[in-house]
């Protein structure tokens, strides 16, 4: 992860629509995270999370890392990378095998899962994820770690995420350009999740609902297991062009007055709050009231909401998400989509915020950093279980070294 230094170093980059964030995270001896380093730089040359301007993406990416590589005071060489756009798709499958020695070991559990993951995939789709939901051992289901049980066949169930190969090969490309290595590709709300979520909220059943600047990123869970995944090639972008059109002003000024002043339901706005909107052409700035802003916005966010509702149907889940909808990303923020989103759903609603962080935290604690921080999360659960293997791996020569030198080799 780093160049020239002990520090175990985590790296994750989020190629927004609307912005690179880049965060460089140390790993303790506790196992936890401590944020050393942050950057943060608009994005161009991306689309709706695909790349339409190679040269523009990279130029982003290498303002962003180099802020980040000057506050933490430190040269990164591999970087966690989020992944987004439509062309992202799930699906869910099982597979079946039978138990050795009448004990399930890990070579078990990983057979299973290889087994759920063998579906056939199209040549041109790459595989992303493959996440175990639950396993079966004979007739008892609902298992969550089969290791050690005893039966006589198995079978696991896993959720699988899959990319188009050639978006996927253009933001590595990216990054490539950068002088760095892309150690894995994350779907963007499956990060999120590992960073605004707790343990009771996958129990229960909730969905995390990532607003961007140009996808909106899904994932629901139940029972502590991701169960489905979408994208939706919507999002703040539409808001940010709505205000420039309907108010004639210049894009940077309407995604200003968007982060500023806007509100999702017009009813929270009072009519007299006056605004100040920038014309275009060199013609005078004019006043406009902020309760005319809130009622072009909120029919954007309605659609929005609706779309999401429609998914979250049409995936047969709406009735298992107890703990109801946790709102992250940049859009997300606004004045009165919370309240918004509770009238659309019917259920509780909340702003999703990275959690549990150290070091640089106050950075970090805003909704428009969860897929970043996630990715540290995922990154560091990476990097632990090539820790283990490797002592694993070391302790298995160690001991093939003593039995050789008592005769037993």
């Amino acid at each position: 992860m780093s160049k020239g230094t002990e520090r175990k170093l985590i790296v994750g980059l989020d190629i927004g629509t609307s912005s690179v964030k880049a965060i460089v995270g140390e790993l303790l001896n506790d196992n936890s995270i401590s944020i050393v380093g942050v950057g943060s730089h608009a994005s161009k040359g991306m689309d709706k999370g695909g790349v339409n301007d190679l040269n523009l993406v990279v130029q982003s990416v290498k303002r962003a890392v180099h802020e980040m590589e000057l506050m933490a005071d430190c040269s990164v060489s591999s970087v966690f990378m989020a992944i987004s756009g439509r062309h992202v798709k799930c699906q869910n499958e099982s597979g079946m095998v039978p138990i050795n020695n009448q004990e399930v070991t890990q070579e078990d559990v990983d057979n299973v899962i290889h087994a759920a993951r063998s579906v056939p995939i199209a040549a041109e789709r790459r595989l992303l994820h493959v996440l175990p939901q639950e396993f079966t051992i004979d007739v008892q289901e609902g298992i969550k770690n089969p290791i050690g049980m005893s039966g006589v066949r198995m079978e696991a169930q896993a959720h699988i995420i899959t990319c188009a190969d050639d978006m996927a090969k253009n933001l590595v490309k990216c990054v490539e350009r950068c002088e760095l290595t892309a150690d894995q590709l994350i779907f963007s709300a499956l990060a999120s999740s590992y960073a605004v979520l707790t343990d009771d909220e996958k129990e229960l059943g909730v969905c995390v609902v990532d607003i961007g600047g140009g996808t909106i990123d899904m994932v629901i869970y139940t029972d502590g297991a991701i169960r489905h995944t979408a994208v939706i090639p919507a999002a703040g972008n539409q808001i940010t062009s709505d205000i420039a059109k309907i108010f004639r002003t210049p894009i940077s000024h309407a995604e200003e007055i968007k982060i500023k002043h806007a509100c999702a339901l017009k009813d929270m706005v009072s009519m007299e709050e006056n605004i100040e909107v920038h014309s275009v052409g060199g013609r005078p700035s004019r006043a406009m009231s902020r309760h005319t802003l809130a009622e072009v916005i909120e029919p954007r966010y309605q659609e929005l909401f609706e779309l999401v509702n429609d998914e979250i149907r049409a995936s047969g889940l709406e009735e298992q998400i107890a703990a109801g909808i946790v709102l992250t990303g940049g859009t997300a923020k606004m004045e009165g989509a919370v309240e918004f989103a509770e009238e659309i759903f019917q259920m509780p609603v909340r702003v999703g915020e990275p959690l549990g962080m150290k070091g640089l935290s106050e950075y970090v604690e805003d909704a428009k950093f969860a897929t970043a921080v996630g990715l540290l999360q995922y990154g560091k659960e990476h990097v632990i279980s090539q820790i283990a293997m490797k002592n694993k791996i070391s302790e298995g020569v160690w001991q093939r070294i003593q039995s050789w030198f008592k005769g037993e080799f």
